[in-house]
């Protein structure tokens, strides 16, 4: 008879956030985790940096104006754990669904540096994974630290092998590349809007949609893309002249489908600007026919010639240790340091004395 594989619903919800408002936010967020539940969705997808908005000052006016909006958005940022993620994690156990949700964190350490970050919650509640984007785009670095390789994994559930990343890290063939590596089956890549009267000079919505198909395709996954909405609460609270609400006007720029393995979009779409939710149901049976062709993190590969090498050594301002002797090395640089040594000594047995 054989194996069965996984079928499940997925569900990507294509939301504005009460802007700056962590609480008003967070009950947001669990209302549309019970509508998507409703509709029998048992992965629930959410924007980048949901909770409490993308910083779009960031593309309007120098640092030292906004600055403010910074102090707010760090006013209204996500400790993890803290009260908002034990009420994001009841939402999750209420619908009985796994749920992917970007925050704005904020550090433990300091109040002065905050990350963007992908939440992960299992059906129990528990917070499974809290990824940091590994690096913030453009003038994105403005406002958020650098993530590590800690939360660059996969997480094993009985809907797959899933993982997430963050905006622009869809476009790292790297960061794809190691999710692939651990065996992903399935995907959730987040993203903000941008509004459509920006001087970026390109269109977001066309390459989200393309990041979107091409992971479905290179890594024959279902790829769960979801992207945010501008509503009148952000362009009010950004906008404080004609200039910058030109800026943050105009059609918006998103993407929000389901793609099945091999880029076919398995879904309906969400219209940039509105909000909505779209569903998909995925039979994880349909990754073995396309991967019999390009299986990348399997047959159709070179590991005698091509290796990724992650480093998972964690990001902190501190390392303790109790006795007289300096701490040693993370492991993953202590095997860096061992094979440097190694290779030095292969070196010297070559030299002639």
């Amino acid at each position: 008879m054989g194996d069965t594989f996984p079928t499940f619903r997925a569900a990507a919800v294509q939301a504005a956030p009460v802007f700056l408002d962590r609480e008003a936010t967070v009950e947001k967020a669990c209302a549309l985790i019970a509508e998507a539940a409703r509709g029998g969705a048992q992965l629930i997808a959410f924007p980048e940096a949901y909770i409490p908005g993308y910083p779009y000052w960031i593309r309007l006016d120098n640092p030292f104006k906004t600055t403010p909006f910074f102090v707010e958005l760090v006013k209204n940022a996500v400790e993890v754990p803290g009260p908002a993620t034990a009420r994001l994690g009841e939402a999750a156990r209420q619908a009985g669904a796994y749920v992917v949700i970007g925050v704005n964190e904020r550090s433990p350490h300091t109040p002065g540096t905050l990350y963007n970050t992908n939440l992960v919650f299992g059906p129990e509640g528990t917070l499974l994974l809290k990824h940091r984007k590994l690096m913030p785009t453009f003038a994105e670095k403005l406002v958020w630290g650098l993530g590590d390789g800690t939360s660059l994994r996969v997480l094993e559930t009985p809907l797959g092998r899933l993982g997430t990343l963050i905006c622009g890290e869809n476009a790292n063939p790297l960061a794809r590349f190691a999710l692939l590596a651990q065996g992903e089956q399935v995907h959730v890549a987040n993203y903000p809007a941008l509004p459509g009267g920006d001087a970026g000079g390109y269109d977001l919505g066309k390459e989200i949609e393309l990041r979107g198909a091409t992971h479905a395709f290179e890594g024959k996954v279902f790829t769960i893309v979801v992207s945010g909405v501008i509503d009148e609460r952000v362009v009010a609270a950004v906008a404080d002249s004609e200039e910058k609400r030109r800026l943050m006007g105009g059609p918006p720029r998103s993407f929000t489908g389901i793609f099945a393995p091999g880029g076919r979009l398995c879904s309906a779409t969400v219209p940039p600007g509105e909000e909505g939710i779209v569903y998909a149901d995925c039979n994880l049976e349909a990754l073995v026919v396309p991967r019999l062709r390009h299986d990348v993190a399997g047959h159709y590969n070179r590991f005698d010639l091509f290796s990724l090498w992650l480093n998972r050594t964690p990001q902190q301002p501190l390392y303790e240790h109790g006795g007289e002797r300096p701490p040693t090395l993370p492991a993953a640089e202590s095997e860096v340091m061992a094979l440097l040594r190694a290779i030095l000594a292969r070196l010297e047995e070559r030299v002639p004395a």
